[in-house]
C-alpha cells in the first residue's frame, strides 16, 4: 500500500512538472492569453485534456506556480551571494546580487530556455503583472534592496524606486531578447549568460548611482 500511494505521488508530482514546462514554453511562445489548457495538456503529453484544471484551478493559478518555481531557484542563488558579500559599501556588490542569480539560474537549465519570454509576457499583461510583483517580494529580495539603499543615501527614495523599476525591466527584456536570438539560433553579442549579465550590470551601475536630477524628480507630462 505505502509503495502504491509512493508512486501515485512521484506520478502527480511528474505530470504537474510536465504541464508547468509546457505551459511556460507556449506561454513564451504564443501568449499568456492565446494558450489553451487543452493545448498545454496536449503540449505535456497528457491524453486528458482537462489534466491541466485537475492541477491549477485557474490561469492565474498557473502563472502563479510557474513565477514561484523559478523564483525560489533564484532566491538560493542570492541567498548565498548575499552571504558572501555581506555588508559592503559597494554598490556593484548589490546590482550583481540582483542580477547575477537570474542568468545563472538561466545558464544552469540550458537550451533552448524560455522563462525570460513568458516574464515578459507576463509583465505586459496587468492582471499578471500583479501576481509576478507579488511572487517577486521574497526575503532575499528585501535584503537586496535595504543593501542597496545604504549604498545609495544621497538618491531621494522616489528616483530610487524608479531606478529600480527600470532595472527591473532592462533585465526582464534583455533576458528574453537574448532567449528569443538562441532559440532562433541568431548570433549574441555574450556568448554566455555570465557575459551577458556582467554586461547589465555595468548598465544598472550607472543607472542607479547617477546623480539625482537637479531639482528633485522631473514633474510627470499633462
Amino acid at each position: 500500500m505505502g509503495r502504491s500511494r509512493r508512486s501515485a505521488g512521484e506520478g502527480e508530482s511528474a505530470t504537474r512538472t510536465a504541464i508547468l514546462d509546457a505551459a511556460e514554453r507556449l506561454f513564451a511562445q504564443r501568449g499568456v492569453q492565446a494558450v489553451s489548457n487543452r493545448q498545454i495538456a496536449t503540449a505535456a503529453g497528457q491524453g486528458n485534456t482537462s489534466v491541466v484544471g485537475y492541477y491549477f484551478e485557474s490561469r492565474a493559478d498557473l502563472v502563479r506556480a510557474l513565477v514561484r518555481r523559478y523564483n525560489d531557484r533564484v532566491d538560493r542563488v542570492r541567498d548565498e551571494m548575499l552571504a558572501e558579500i555581506g555588508d559592503s559599501a559597494d554598490p556593484r556588490d548589490w546590482i550583481e546580487c540582483l542580477v547575477y542569480p537570474y542568468t545563472d539560474v538561466f545558464a544552469a537549465a540550458g537550451p533552448p530556455g524560455c522563462h525570460a519570454q513568458f516574464a515578459a509576457q507576463a509583465v505586459a499583461d496587468p492582471a499578471l503583472r500583479k501576481i509576478v510583483l507579488e511572487e517577486a517580494s521574497s526575503p532575499a529580495l528585501q535584503r537586496f534592496l535595504q543593501g542597496l539603499n545604504r549604498c545609495l543615501p544621497d538618491l531621494p527614495p522616489d528616483v530610487q524606486r524608479e531606478r529600480t523599476r527600470i532595472a527591473s525591466h532592462i533585465i526582464v527584456h534583455t533576458c528574453a531578447d537574448r532567449e528569443r536570438a538562441l532559440a532562433d539560433g541568431r548570433a549574441v553579442q555574450s556568448p554566455t549568460w555570465r557575459e551577458a549579465a556582467a554586461m547589465m550590470v555595468d548598465a544598472l551601475v550607472g543607472l542607479l548611482t547617477a546623480p539625482a536630477p537637479a531639482g528633485g524628480p522631473v514633474p510627470p507630462i499633462g
